[in-house]
């Protein structure tokens, strides 16, 4: 069965690139650091330092081999190709709350690159996947957790 192909932004691809660099330049090093000393210790038995050290090192590795698949099936958006008239992964929204009156500025994103903080949201986020498609003005509903929740539309950009 074929891996789904990740979209990312240019920016995501380069974080992830970065974060890759830095697991196999840095903490891979530091991990055989940390297990050389732990072995230091002498008995395995009872050395929690090395117990520690090896899980860090499997978390670690696990990292690396999750973001090498996901570069292994990466499209990178090219944002002269994105459009303002409807919404697509890498655009952004001002979205109005028509219930609570509140304005949201949010980027639409593939979820390797959600940042809640940055107003970055998944396209298959239930707010991500209402606005996929739409255009300026429309009203649309989301399904979320808390309830229909109902946001028109105010801008769309790149």
């Amino acid at each position: 069965m074929a891996e789904k192909q990740m979209v990312l932004t240019s920016e995501g691809l380069q974080k992830l690139q970065a974060e890759l660099d830095e697991l196999k330049s840095v903490k891979r090093k530091e991990i055989a650091d940390k297990i050389k000393v732990a072995l230091s210790f002498g008995d395995l038995s009872e050395n929690s330092e090395y117990d520690e050290a090896k899980n860090e090192q499997g978390i670690i590795e696990a990292r690396i081999a999750e973001i090498e698949k996901t570069l292994q099936n990466v499209k990178v958006l090219d944002e002269s190709d994105l459009s303002t008239e409807h919404i697509g992964i890498g655009n952004k929204v001002v979205l109005k709350d028509l219930q609570k009156d509140k304005v949201l500025e949010l980027h639409i994103v593939g979820s390797k690159e959600v940042d809640m903080k940055s107003g970055k949201i998944s396209d298959e986020s239930p707010v991500g996947k209402a606005c996929l498609g739409k255009t300026k003005g429309e009203i649309i509903d989301v399904d979320a957790p808390a309830g229909i929740l109902k946001f028109e539309i105010l801008e769309i950009s790149k």
